[in-house]
Formats: C-alpha cells, sequence, structure tokens
C-alpha cells in the first residue's frame, strides 16, 4: 500500500478522529513492553488500522511521571524499523516526541505530524524543525509537577500562546496548529476535571483541540480501578471532550473509541439537522 499522501484535520461537521496509541517502550504506564518487540508492534499497528484508527501515534520514550530519559539514538533505534513500516500502511503517522531530530527523522520517513509533550518549549530547535518538515503539530500543555494553588485554565492558556507564538514565528501555519491540555501532565486530580468541563473555553484559541486521558490516574482514582480496567472511563471521558470540542481522541483501546464517535457524530447530525 502507498504511503500516506497528507493528513487533514476533521472540520466541524465531522467526527473526531481517533488517535491509536503505539508505545515501543519497556516502561509506558499502562503498556509498556507490550509491544516493544518489533514483529508485536507493527502487528498492533495492523491490529488498530483494522478497528478503525485515523492515526497512529509512535512514541519510543515513556512521559510518564518518573520515567527516566532516553537518549536520542535510543529512542530512534527503537522507533526507525516500526516507522518504516507503518508508514506504509496508508495512515497518518504521528511521532511523539520532544526532541527535534527525532522529529526530523521521522518526519523524513514519513510521518506527518509531530506530537511534542512540551509544546515546542522544551528543544528550542523543535520549532524550525517541525516547520523545515511541513508536519502537522501537535502542542502540549506541560508542566514539571502539580501546583494546587493555580488556575489551571489561566495557566493553560498561557502556555499555549506561548507555544503559538514559537510556532508562529518559525512559520508553522495554523492549520496545521493542534492544541492539547495535557491530562494527567503536571496537574492535581481536581485540575483534571476542570480541564474536562470547561474544554470548551479552549476553543477561543481557534486552533482543533486533542483529547488524551485514555486509562490515566484521572479515571483510576474515580472508579478505583487498575490501568487494565479504565477502558469505560476513558470512553466517558473522551465522548465528554468531543461534546465540548475535541477533534482527535488520543486512546489505547481504537475499536470502542472508534465506535462510540461514530454514535456521537451520527446523534449531533440528527440534531444539527432537526434545527
Amino acid at each position: 500500500m502507498p504511503r500516506c499522501s497528507g493528513y487533514k484535520l476533521p472540520t466541524a461537521s465531522e467526527r473526531a478522529q481517533v488517535m491509536g496509541i503505539l508505545n515501543v517502550t519497556p516502561d509506558s504506564f499502562s503498556d509498556g513492553g507490550l509491544h516493544f518487540a518489533e514483529e508485536r508492534a507493527i502487528a498492533h499497528a495492523r491490529a488498530m488500522k483494522a478497528e478503525g484508527a485515523d492515526i497512529l501515534d509512535i512514541g519510543g520514550e515513556s512521559t510518564r511521571p518518573g520515567s527516566a530519559p532516553v537518549s536520542l539514538e535510543d529512542e530512534w533505534s527503537r522507533i526507525a524499523s516500526i516507522l518504516e513500516q507503518v508508514v506504509e500502511f496508508g495512515l497518518p503517522v504521528s511521532i511523539d516526541t520532544y526532541k527535534a531530530e527525532i522529529a526530523r527523522r521521522a518526519c523524513a520517513a514519513g510521518a506527518l505530524i509531530i506530537n511534542d509533550v512540551w509544546g515546542l518549549q522544551k528543544d528550542p530547535a523543535m520549532p524550525d524543525a517541525a516547520a523545515e518538515t511541513g508536519a502537522h503539530v501537535i502542542m502540549m500543555h506541560n508542566r514539571a509537577e502539580a501546583d494546587a494553588s493555580i488556575d489551571i485554565m489561566d495557566d493553560i492558556d498561557r502556555w499555549f500562546e506561548r507555544s503559538m507564538a514559537l510556532a508562529d514565528k518559525a512559520g508553522i501555519p495554523r492549520d496545521k496548529q493542534i492544541l492539547d491540555p495535557g491530562f494527567g501532565f503536571g496537574k492535581t486530580l481536581d485540575q483534571n476535571y476542570v480541564i474536562l468541563n470547561r474544554l470548551d473555553r479552549l476553543k477561543k484559541h481557534g486552533l482543533p483541540i486533542l483529547a488524551g486521558a485514555s486509562r490515566k490516574r484521572m479515571i483510576g482514582a474515580v472508579l478505583d480501578v487498575p490501568t487494565e480496567d479504565r477502558l469505560y472511563g476513558s470512553l466517558a471521558v473522551h465522548l465528554i471532550a468531543v461534546q465540548k470540542g475535541a477533534s482527535i481522541v488520543r486512546a489505547h483501546d481504537v475499536r470502542p473509541h472508534a465506535d462510540a464517535v461514530r454514535i456521537l457524530q451520527a446523534t449531533l447530525s440528527e440534531s444539527a439537522n432537526r434545527n
């Protein structure tokens, strides 16, 4: 199958897209080690496509709290061969990295989206590197640690303004910029639900929104269930997020999310037609 020739964000009238997670790591919080072997990673990517994924997001470094940093070459060695094969599936591929050189290499190999958990603000070379590739860029809000005393929505707004300014200065077009509020990254439990409840406030920035709460502690803490039992909570959070304006949901469990967003879109379309 030929490589995917481009990526287009969904319009307001289209259903949200499902980004399937492929962690090629030994230590990710939910599925660390499950797809570390190349053949298992490829099989999982193929399965996610069959289940209805719109995007495949490949990462070679865990970003869970307390995870050990990975060198550039180690990160690349984990993903290079897998990326080369997955781009041939014909789906847009996202590279989950905050390192500019990894982004450059991945896009040269066929990735169309850069998913930076530090919103272009950790590696000074990332804005220019992203602009050079012509890729779409997901700019996530992050904090080194949670602070219960802050207004989390104001903090996210200020962070996004900095990320957007960096992207603009580098020459990344606005129609290739995507915002992610970063559920679970440097937030308290309550702050995560403040973000979910007020997600529609982020539409004021004029950019598409990605929601990624799949299997996270914010779900486990409310339901008192282990990581492997957080599917239903993940679906609930992501469907609320879509209703509040999210254009993409990032999920471990692709088939349930693909089905759920299709049902939600059918409902929203019927309501729009009736009105």
